[in-house]
């Protein structure tokens, strides 16, 4: 693997991993700010937390595809 290869990997992964807190902060902030409540809070929560878990899995699968040679 070329360092060109290993730099794009790592910096996509820890580029969306600061987003993610970046975006945990967002959310927090606009709950806040919104008086969203904790209902209100919890949703704008299980949206991010929707995301975040599709970010997870496109990992895994891509993981287990280069490690099954496809």
């Amino acid at each position: 693997m070329k360092f060109d290869d290993w730099l794009s990997d790592w910096g996509v992964t820890l580029g969306v991993g600061a987003l993610i807190l970046f975006m945990i902060f967002i959310v927090w902030d606009l709950a806040h700010s919104s008086k969203a409540g904790k209902f209100g809070t919890l949703i704008l929560y299980i949206g991010l937390a929707m995301g975040i878990f599709g970010f997870l899995i496109k990992v895994v699968i891509t993981y287990m595809m280069e490690r099954a040679g496809v």
